[in-house]
């Protein structure tokens, strides 16, 4: 029986006793996040997890950092208004990594960038993103663009994952993403977003086999649906709370030995996104230590 279909009491009690061992930091003020974890033993079956920092896009850098080293995650993916990739100096960029990594935080990623048809402003993200020491971004080239894109992930030896953005954007799914890479370099690859997926009517757990040698990261989300998004009651919800099959993605996941980061991404509209974080990465620290 899956988690989806056990009654919501049992599914609860993970949750609970997997927020406990996080020492549950929901009532705790900001200025607490510093404090000290309680350190956990490692059983995620070699699974990364981490942040995607968009979750938290109306905090400071430091509030950012704060919520990560109390949830106990090592990895994040900045977001723009937490990293100018896009538009700041290789300076500015750099100086935001190392705040992080001061606080034992290694930025692997950035938020989605933009990457048109345009040698310059290509060219600007890149020297940004290599000169802060990234080895990986999260990209959104036009078709066009892709072998303007190649051409410099070639120079600068950069991962690039694009984003699939659900049924109204330009990749909806990850498979559509992937047939428009094939014939390029396989440093272009996917950022697999598991909620946007669900929603354009694709199996992400499926769709993490089919491109396993090109799924360079991947966001981790859930939804209520209903997928055509007229329902007041759609729209993203805490990681175990939705619709999408999160077992069956973590279980494609250890299948494949996937190597990269996985992380959260939450997006429900509520004016403190730390409780659902908090719930989201105990329930998948749950669910991964009962594989």
């Amino acid at each position: 029986m899956s988690f989806s279909s056990r009654p919501l009491s049992r599914r609860d009690a993970l949750k609970g006793a997997a927020l406990a061992a996080l020492g549950y930091p929901l009532l705790r003020p900001l200025s607490m996040f510093a404090a000290a974890p309680v350190s956990l033993p490692d059983r995620t079956h070699g699974i990364r997890l981490g942040l995607a920092s968009y979750s938290l896009n109306t905090l400071s850098v430091d509030q950012v950092i704060a919520v990560v080293s109390q949830l106990e995650l090592k990895t994040v993916s900045l977001f723009r208004l937490h990293c100018p990739w896009g538009t700041g100096t290789v300076e500015e960029c750099r100086t935001v990594v190392k705040k992080f990594a001061d606080a034992g935080i290694t930025v692997t990623s950035t938020g989605v960038v933009e990457l048109p048809n345009d040698e310059a402003v290509v060219r600007k993200a890149f020297d940004n993103i290599k000169g802060a020491g990234l080895k990986k971004f999260v990209g959104r080239p036009t078709i066009e663009s892709l072998p303007l894109v190649e051409k410099f992930v070639k120079e600068y030896d950069v991962i690039v994952a694009i984003h699939n953005h659900g049924p109204t954007d330009r990749y909806p799914k990850a498979a559509d993403a992937l047939k428009a890479i094939q014939p390029y370099d396989k440093r272009i690859g996917l950022c697999l977003d598991v909620g946007h997926g669900w929603l354009a009517d694709e199996d992400p757990a499926a769709s993490i086999r089919l491109a396993r040698d090109r799924v360079y990261e991947v966001h981790l989300k859930d939804t209520r649906g209903p997928k055509d998004g007229k329902s007041a009651d759609a729209g993203p919800v805490i990681v175990g709370r939705g619709l999408v099959d999160i077992k069956a993605v973590l279980a494609a996941l250890v299948e494949i030995k996937f190597a990269h980061e996985v992380e959260f991404e939450y997006e429900e509209p509520v004016p403190n996104k730390v409780p659902g974080l908090a719930e989201s990465v105990g329930y998948t620290r749950g669910l991964l230590a009962a594989m």
